[in-house]
C-alpha cells in the first residue's frame, strides 16, 4: 500500500468509505497492497472481524481482489470513477503501444458523410413515447443476422456488447452466484463480473473456443450462466468451430436452466465462418456490436435471444435509460446499407489477418508458440509475464501483461496487430524472442 495514504475508520462502512476513497483519488493505485486484515485492525484499534467485513464489502464491489498468501490488493481497473488524470498510465516516450485492443483508426469509416445525411434528412424531434426500436434496423439486423444461422425473432438494442451482457446477468443472476467465462478472456468482462458480485469459473480455451470439459466442469460447480466469444476471442483469437459448436450444444442440452450468452463483437470483421450455439438452453442472448468493425465510439449492439430474457433486458431499460437514441440507430443503419463501407471493412478485416498472420509465423520461425486464429490480437505464453514485458518495454515496444486475462490460464502476452505496419513484423518478433527467453545470466568466474 502507498505509505502516504493512511486508511482511517473504526467500522467496516468507515474503513471501506476510506479505501474507497484512496482509490478513487489514486493515492491507492491499482495493484496496490491494503495490509494484513490483523496489522489493520491494530492500526486502527478495532477487531480484526471489523476489518474482515471492510474487506469483504469492497471484494464484493469488485473494487479490490484477495489472492491467497499474495494479499488483498486494488484491482487493476476497479468500478469507482477515479480522478482523470488516474485513468491511464503516463505515455512513455518512444514507445510502440501494442497494449490497447483497439482497431487501426485509419481503417475506420468516416462518419462525416453518414452525419451529414442525418442533418439534411432529419425530420421532427423525436418525444419521449418516440423511441425504441427503429423497425428498419430491426429489419436490417434481423436479416444480417440469419444470414449466419443466427435466430432473431426478439430483438432489442444495448450501449454496446459489454451494457447488453450487464444487463443480462442482472436479469437472471444474483451476487455470489457463478458465471463461467473464458480464461484467459476478455479484461472487461471479469472486471464486470467482480463488479456484480458475481463469482467467475474459468474455462480453460484453445483455438476453437471454450474446451468442452471445461464447461462441464464449470457446469458441475454450479454455473448459472456461461459466456462465449464467438469469433476473435479476446485475447486469444479463438473462434468456436463446426464441431465445438456441436459438442458444446449436446453438453449444454442438459442444462437447460443455464444463461447462454454469446458475444461476437468483432461480426464482419471475423473472415470465419460463425458457429452459433444460439437456441442450446432455454435461456439464451446472442449480441453483436457495431463498435470493432465501425468505430468504438458507436456504442450500439443487437441483442437477440429467448422471447423472456429479451423481454427482461428490454424492460429494464425502459425504466432506465429508456433506449438506445434514434440517432444512432440511424447512423449504423447507414453504414450498414453503404456498399463502400462494407468494402472497407472487408480491406480492414483482410489487414488485420494478415498482419495477424505474419506476426504469427515470425514466431514459429522463432521457435515461440502463439495463438491468433482471428481478430486483432494475438496471444503470446511466456514464463514470467514481468521479466518479458520489462524487457519488450527496453526494446521499444508497451504490451498488454496475460495476468489482466487470466483467473488461472498460464502467464502470457496479449499483442494487438492493428498498430503494426508490415515493416514492424520482423524487429517484433525478434524481440518477442528475446523477451520469452532472455539469455540465463552468467555466474561468477575466478
Amino acid at each position: 500500500m502507498s505509505a502516504r495514504y493512511q486508511v482511517t475508520g473504526s467500522t467496516a462502512v468507515e474503513i471501506s468509505a476510506s479505501i474507497e476513497s484512496g482509490i478513487r483519488t489514486a493515492a491507492l493505485p491499482p495493484g496496490a497492497a491494503l495490509p494484513p486484515v490483523r496489522a489493520l485492525a491494530a492500526d486502527l484499534a478495532v477487531s480484526p472481524a471489523t476489518v474482515a467485513r471492510a474487506y469483504r464489502e469492497l471484494r464484493e464491489r469488485g473494487l479490490v481482489a484477495t489472492a491467497g498468501r499474495h494479499g488483498t490488493r486494488v484491482r487493476p481497473r476497479p468500478p469507482v470513477a477515479a480522478r482523470r488524470s488516474a485513468l491511464r498510465p503516463p505515455p512513455v516516450s518512444g514507445l510502440r503501444d501494442l497494449s490497447a485492443g483497439e482497431p487501426d483508426a485509419r481503417l475506420l469509416p468516416s462518419l462525416g458523410p453518414h452525419l451529414a445525411a442525418l442533418a439534411a434528412d432529419a425530420g421532427p424531434p423525436i418525444g419521449y413515447t418516440g423511441g425504441g426500436v427503429l423497425p428498419e434496423l430491426a429489419e436490417a439486423a434481423r436479416a444480417r443476422l440469419a444470414a449466419d444461422g443466427v435466430p432473431a425473432a426478439e430483438l432489442t438494442l444495448t450501449g454496446g456488447a459489454l451494457d447488453g451482457i450487464e444487463r443480462l446477468l442482472g436479469a437472471h443472476l444474483r451476487p455470489g452466484d457463478a458465471v463461467a467465462v473464458e480464461d484467459p478472456g476478455w479484461a472487461n468482462l471479469l472486471d464486470l463480473v467482480a463488479a456484480l458480485g458475481l463469482r467467475p469459473i474459468g474455462v480453460p480455451v484453445d483455438d476453437e473456443g471454450p474446451m468442452v470439459a471445461g464447461v462441464a466442469a464449470a457446469l458441475a460447480a454450479g454455473a448459472r450462466a456461461l459466456v462465449v466469444t464467438s469469433r476473435a476471442q479476446n485475447p486469444t483469437g479463438a473462434a468456436v468451430s463446426a464441431a465445438r459448436a456441436s459438442a458444446l450444444r449436446d453438453l449444454l442440452a442438459g442444462s437447460p436452466d443455464l444463461l447462454l450468452i454469446e458475444d461476437d463483437h468483432a461480426a464482419e470483421l471475423a473472415r470465419v465462418p460463425l458457429h452459433p450455439l444460439a437456441g442450446a438452453t432455454a435461456s439464451w442472448a446472442f449480441l453483436r456490436s457495431a463498435s470493432k468493425p465501425f468505430g468504438p465510439d458507436l456504442r450500439l449492439a443487437v441483442l437477440v435471444g429467448d422471447e423472456t430474457t429479451v423481454a427482461r433486458v428490454a424492460g429494464r431499460a425502459r425504466v432506465g435509460a429508456g433506449w438506445v437514441s434514434t440517432v444512432l440507430q440511424r447512423l449504423v443503419l447507414g453504414l450498414w446499407r453503404d456498399p463502400a463501407v462494407a468494402a472497407l471493412v472487408d480491406r480492414a478485416a483482410a489487414s488485420y489477418d494478415r498482419r495477424r498472420e505474419g506476426l504469427l509465423a515470425a514466431l514459429t520461425e522463432r521457435g515461440l508458440r502463439a495463438y491468433g486464429r482471428t481478430g486483432i490480437n494475438v496471444w503470446v505464453p511466456v514464463p514470467d509475464e514481468t521479466s518479458a514485458v520489462t524487457a519488450l518495454r527496453d526494446a521499444g515496444w508497451s504490451v498488454a501483461p496475460g495476468a489482466l486475462y487470466r483467473i488461472a490460464a498460464e502467464p502470457g502476452l496479449r499483442i494487438t496487430v492493428s498498430p503494426l505496419d508490415d515493416a514492424d513484423i520482423t524487429p517484433l518478433a525478434d524481440a518477442l524472442a528475446e523477451a520469452a527467453h532472455p539469455p540465463s545470466p552468467r555466474g561468477f568466474t575466478a
